[in-house]
């Protein structure tokens, strides 16, 4: 609700002109034990275009993130990605906590960014049923080879992918979240890592 209430009461501004391209030493992160976790928001309504083409979630107010995980120690690292959240953090000092969005809830948004005609989620694969949603399956065939769908990071390896984030239609609210990562662990130890913040507007780390 109280991101609701910031979103309907947020001022229109005009849409920035696109970023120049950033490259992985500059994006923001966050780095210790061994583990870099990195963020790049695709906040620019262009640059969104260019990566997801006709299933662009920008305009139905969902803020894409590509996530890297670089691990550089000589054990597997399991993130588990349900836990991940985007901190949503208001001038008055509020936050919020908003968990990630599947692609395929994502597609169904972008679809249909008034409501989905279909009231349950199918809960087979995508083109499988008979009267699917054949305009969502089309856009989650695009958006989920992109999303991030691997829990583990090998040794010595980096993986990346995206996240999505439904942030009421008010992407520019995005700008000053973060990415929270509470939960890392070595295999087959289990051993837990520190959490990991990695704040969009601050400089990126040394």
């Amino acid at each position: 609700m109280l991101l609701v209430t910031w979103c309907a009461g947020a001022q229109a501004t005009s849409s920035p002109s696109p970023a120049p391209p950033r490259t992985a030493a500059s994006l923001p992160h966050d780095q210790h034990e061994g583990l870099t976790v990195s963020a790049d928001p695709y906040l620019e309504a262009a640059r969104a275009k260019e990566k997801f083409g006709k299933a662009n979630p920008l305009p139905a107010g969902i803020l894409p993130v590509e996530v890297f995980l670089r691990n550089e120690t000589a054990q597997p690292i399991r993130i588990p990605l349900d836990d991940i959240q985007l901190v949503i953090h208001f001038p008055d000092g509020q936050h919020q906590n908003l968990d990630r969005l599947a692609a395929a809830d994502v597609a169904a948004l972008v679809a249909h960014p008034g409501g989905s005609p279909t009231p349950h989620p199918s809960r087979f694969p995508v083109g499988v049923r008979a009267g699917a949603d054949h305009k969502a399956d089309q856009l989650a065939e695009i958006l989920i080879p992109l999303a991030l769908d691997a829990d583990v990071v090998p040794p010595m390896a980096t993986i990346h992918g995206f996240l999505f984030f439904n942030l009421g239609r008010d992407i520019a609210l995005g700008r000053e979240a973060s990415l929270y990562v509470p939960e890392a662990t070595t295999l087959p130890s289990n051993r837990p890592l520190m959490f990991f913040e990695i704040f969009f507007a601050a400089p990126a780390q040394p």
